[in-house]
């Protein structure tokens, strides 16, 4: 399975917020996550993405996640693999072993409906705002581009204001922490 994802910048949380309760959207309690990033030794921010395996230790309310993504076609259209993690410690110190090095901790907190095919993520993330994510796990057939397309229409029929951007947090959230 692939994950697809459409994320937006969004300036006014609040319109958001409303326009989602009048069309019956309820998102979840809001949950914290706490990620550190990692990339393979010899990648470099700048260096493209694709085809590159990158891996995520993610933890919630105590428990841990170790995430692989292998971005395809763009960097929001990935193979992902997940499973839960017993020791987060032990998880950082084998990734290290397997020739990954941290690059960037990523702090946000998260709100989260399911609708008919598709999740739908209010994020906090701290040091660069508000961001409005679709994602949507599909066979490796399917066209992430259409996919793609497709969660766009949805935003776009929300009638906020949000800006659309190809990056994953951990790239925003470094060059935040670099242009500073």
């Amino acid at each position: 399975m692939r994950e697809i994802e459409v994320k937006y910048r969004v300036q006014d949380t609040e319109a958001l917020m409303v326009v989602l309760k009048t069309r019956g959207i309820e998102l979840g309690a809001p949950v914290y996550q706490d990620d550190q990033a990692y990339a393979p030794t010899g990648w470099s921010y700048g260096d493209s993405k694709l085809g590159v395996s990158f891996v995520r230790l993610r933890t919630v309310d105590g428990r841990h996640a170790f995430t692989l993504k292998r971005p395809a076609e763009n960097a929001l259209a990935c193979e992902e693999h997940e499973t839960a993690v017993a020791d987060r410690e032990q998880m950082h110190r084998a990734i290290l072993t397997m020739g990954f090095y941290p690059t960037v901790r990523i702090a946000k907190v998260r709100r989260t409906a399911v609708l008919a095919d598709f999740s739908l993520c209010v994020d906090e993330v701290e040091g660069i705002g508000h961001f409005l994510e679709l994602e949507r796990m599909v066979p490796g057939d399917v066209s992430s581009e259409a996919v793609q397309a497709g969660l766009a229409v949805f935003v776009a029929s929300l009638g906020i204001e949000a800006e659309r951007t190809e990056e994953t947090y951990d790239s925003l959230v470094r060059a935040a922490r670099t242009s500073v």
